[in-house]
């Protein structure tokens, strides 16, 4: 065992833990788990700990199915919700075959290849998520409803933001999983909230994410409460964006000339990437209004660009892609946006002009995808996609995407279809 892994199981003894959670995410970004004893810690280290993956939606053929879990020391953290005796930890885990290579359908794994990729090159990252996310009241089965548990607007206080004492558990919950939150406040839908995240590496920025979005999920279900994250849940109101803030450094230094290179391979790429960014039907509703972006453009704390280039310097300088919403899978949306930059700086491209005024009063230019159907043409077309995408992992999604859009069109052939989205997948 490694130090770190013999630092883990010391913790595990002393601080009276029982059960062992091994998360994974499928292709979707949908967390996963398996519950193990404390004792069988050890051997999860060692051995792994194998799950039928024909039972995972685009993981393995039935005649194919088995798959191990390793846990990732590093990402120990326990769950404050259950017991304090006979507690609860969980591991982030790598998927790996029974003959010890990586399984194609990991996308932790792909992110931390690229993360590996980037330090080789001397380049190095930090990724920013900000969500937003709905907070519906239930019925009296305990069932979603499209009913939000208030009418505020942004960044209202008490009594129009209902939410204040919800969000305060959610952040004080992440702060004793050691995640912590900058800020929180209602966003401009009803029933609308957002919570950003400090800024961390690539792979631990995505970690959190899934982290953030269980624990919102928790929380507002002991408040009586459903969490969605559905990006545009609502007619007529605001959608709900994951804004994804970058930054990088060569050899330790930021430099203007890396964050245009960067920005230039983003544009560059990011119509043929959206299949990843904005993987739903519904995620095409949110797109083009209520500062979701549909041009493809940059510009400075221009919130109705693709990516916005905040006032800011030191530290905290970074470029805002404004496109992503929280349906995506963390793991292949930052791969593919960290790949998108690392071509813009290796080809030193340069990004088009700046836009100024309102992207919202164009009417031509180059613009994201209006459909799920547009996005996989052209995720289909991109030889960049293929190239960074595992070929297995991309026809399972790709099949998955096929089916719901056929549906979504057959409901409006058969008049079935609404305008009231789904609840599943948030």
């Amino acid at each position: 065992m490694t130090n770190t892994q013999q630092e883990v199981m010391q913790f595990i003894k002393e601080q009276d833990v029982r059960f062992v959670r091994l998360v994974f995410c499928d292709i979707f970004g949908q967390i996963k788990n398996i519950s193990i004893s404390a004792d069988e810690l050890e051997r999860a280290f060692c051995c792994g700990i194998s799950f039928d993956a024909s039972a995972v939606k685009g993981f393995l053929q039935i005649d194919e199915s088995d798959l191990l879990l390793f846990p990732d020391p590093a990402t120990l953290s326990i769950l404050p919700w259950r017991p304090a005796q006979g507690r609860v930890v969980r591991f982030f885990c790598s998927i790996r075959r029974p003959d010890g290579s990586r399984f194609e359908g990991d996308g932790r794994s792909l992110l931390q290849e690229t993360v590996r990729k980037a330090a080789l090159q001397g380049y190095t990252f930090g990724v920013g998520p900000e969500c937003e996310f709905y907070l519906f009241k239930l019925d009296e089965a305990g069932k979603p409803t499209y009913e939000p548990m208030d009418r505020g607007t942004y960044l209202d206080v008490a009594p129009l933001d209902k939410g204040e004492n919800v969000r305060r558990d959610i952040c004080l919950t992440l702060e004793q999983m050691g995640f912590y939150t900058e800020r929180s406040h209602h966003e401009s839908g009803p029933g609308q909230h957002e919570i950003d995240f400090k800024y961390s590496p690539p792979v631990e920025a995505a970690d959190n994410f899934i982290t953030f979005k269980s624990v919102v999920k928790t929380i507002s279900d002991r408040s009586g409460l459903f969490a969605s994250f559905l990006p545009k849940p609502l007619v007529g109101e605001s959608g709900s964006g994951l804004h994804i803030n970058l930054s990088v450094t060569k050899d330790g230094q930021q430099s203007q000339e890396l964050e245009q290179q960067m920005t230039a391979g983003i544009l560059n790429r990011i119509a043929e990437i959206s299949l990843f960014l904005n993987p739903l039907v519904n995620s095409y509703e949110r797109l083009g209004a209520f500062e979701a972006p549909k041009y493809i453009g940059w510009g400075r704390a221009n919130r109705s660009l693709l990516i916005r280039i905040p006032e800011t310097s030191g530290e905290y300088r970074r470029l805002e892609v404004r496109s992503a919403d929280p349906s995506c899978n963390p793991y292949l949306a930052f791969t593919l946006l960290i790949n998108a930059a690392l071509e813009g700086i290796g080809k030193k491209l340069t990004p088009p002009d700046e836009f100024l005024g309102s992207a919202y009063q164009l009417h031509d230019g180059k613009t994201l995808p209006s459909t799920l159907g547009e996005a996989m043409s052209l995720a289909k077309e991109s030889e960049f996609v293929t190239s960074m995408v595992p070929q297995r992992l991309f026809s399972y999604f790709l099949d998955a995407k096929t089916s719901e859009w056929e549906a979504y069109h057959a409901a409006f052939d058969k008049g079935e279809a609404s305008r009231k989205p789904v609840f599943f997948m948030t």
